[in-house]
């Protein structure tokens, strides 16, 4: 069972801090009540606690600042030091691999929260940079590798590893069944990745197999512990896109071979504000029902800019409204960004969907269209601007980005209509394209 941290505790720790002259109130305490005050395993948040479970890789992905390189060198000193719940007894030889032996050592070792910051004086480590060794006073010891050199993982045993930054090896399969070969002392030997999280091989076959126990962790989990300024100037720059969803949110971002629609090019062209536009339509592909199992309603604004670029301005698609729902929100999207026309799909309910938008504003400039072609042909044309660069994002729209980049030939892989992707695709072909047979239009 995980500590707890008793409400007695924690009301001491807040007076320590809170006191007047803190130098004053720590220098009133031994070193073994500061200590206990400051036991990680009482403070730590849930996600940086080994899981429970018959685990042999412990995978931890974790934003930038997130607390998983502190989770690590604490998992590693409990190892050393036999300390619950990370070991029944001291470990004797562990394993520390990181990208590079200097990343091992001025991060895993050296690093704010690193090996040798986190003990008390009679349990610190000794560090030997030439041997590539941390020495425990109990003999425990921790040596040094790089995914620069699997071959140094020959030989070598351990009880446990701490992998740091996996996602980033160099020769990372290599080195990571080396270390495998190496995992053979005692009883159930273990090991502990820690990674931001990236679309490799290695990292996709670590969650797939049936022994890893995953835990994730964002930036925004450990926002107390990191600078305003780094808040404000990265997260706030970066939060929703793929960059900021795989460095920040700890996600795994990956790409279906076949889409249509490629993440490199949206990136490439993501802009935080549109210019001056000269038209501004939403596209609204209503669902053949209502309900929570019925499809989602696609509602996607767009426009064309004075430069002759098409830009995407938001993703309003909703699931479970009732008609009066939808037509209701398109509309509030249309007089929002001040729209010249709605777009709206008719195959499904024909005039039916005119009327209801009627009904929620009579004054809306509404076009009805019908496909007469497959819905990956007509977003065919749509790509093709894409690739050529002519279509930007404002801002982030990480639901319709996801369901672009998984839109394939066979349409999505969850078999599920692809309904913001063909609201994007009235839309732009409203704005950037001519037709040419891919719809039929009508005027109400």
């Amino acid at each position: 069972m995980r500590q707890k941290c008793p409400p007695g505790l924690r009301a001491e720790w807040h007076a320590l801090v809170g006191a007047e002259d803190l130098d004053a109130a720590m220098s009133e305490r031994s070193s073994d009540e500061l200590a206990r005050l400051l036991d990680w395993r009482l403070w730590a948040r849930p996600d940086q606690l080994p899981p429970e479970g018959d685990w042999t890789v412990w995978l931890y992905l974790g934003g930038r600042g997130a607390g998983k390189t502190r989770a690590g060198a604490e998992w590693v000193k409990g190892l050393a030091l036999g300390q619950r719940p990370f070991a029944r007894e001291p470990l004797e030889r562990i394993a520390l691999v990181g990208e590079t032996l200097a990343d091992v050592r001025d991060v895993m070792v050296e690093g704010p929260s690193g090996l040798l910051g986190l003990h008390r004086p009679s349990e610190r480590p000794s560090f030997s940079a030439t041997r590539r060794r941390l020495l425990w006073p109990n003999g425990a010891q921790a040596l040094m590798f790089s995914s620069q050199d699997p071959e140094s993982l020959r030989g070598p045993q351990f009880h446990a590893a701490w992998c740091d930054e996996l996602a980033k090896w160099t020769y990372a399969e290599a080195t990571f069944d080396m270390l495998q070969f190496g995992l053979r002392l005692g009883i159930n030997p273990r090991q502990l990745v820690t990674t931001t999280p990236r679309n490799v091989p290695l990292v996709k076959r670590l969650l797939a197999a049936p022994r890893t126990a995953v835990t994730k962790a964002t930036t925004a989990m450990n926002a107390d512990n990191l600078a305003p300024g780094f808040l404000e100037a990265v997260v706030g720059r970066y939060r929703g896109t793929r960059l900021g969803r795989q460095e920040l949110d700890a996600e795994l971002i990956s790409d279906r071979p076949d889409a249509l629609f490629k993440r490199a090019d949206i990136e490439a062209e993501r802009v935080g504000a549109a210019p001056e536009l000269i038209r501004v339509v939403v596209a609204v592909d209503p669902p053949a029902s209502s309900g929570r199992e019925a499809d989602s309603c696609g509602i996607v604004a767009a426009g064309r800019g004075a430069d002759g670029f098409g830009y995407v301005l938001a993703d309003k698609t909703a699931q479970g409204l009732s008609p009066a729902g939808w037509a209701g929100r398109a509309v509030d999207l249309f007089h929002a960004l001040s729209a010249d026309r709605l777009v709206a799909e008719a195959n499904q309910g024909g005039d039916m969907v005119a009327a209801v938008i009627r009904q929620a504003d009579p004054s809306v400039a509404v076009r009805l269209v019908h496909a007469s072609r497959g819905k990956v042909v007509r977003a065919e044309p749509v790509a093709a601007l894409y690739e050529q660069g002519r279509i930007r994002h404002v801002g982030a729209l990480p639901e319709l980005e996801d369901e672009m980049a998984d839109f394939g030939l066979g349409g999505l892989s969850s078999g599920r209509s692809p309904d913001r992707v063909d609201a994007l695709v009235w839309a732009l072909t409203e704005l950037m394209l001519t037709g040419g047979g891919e719809a039929r239009v009508r005027r109400i």
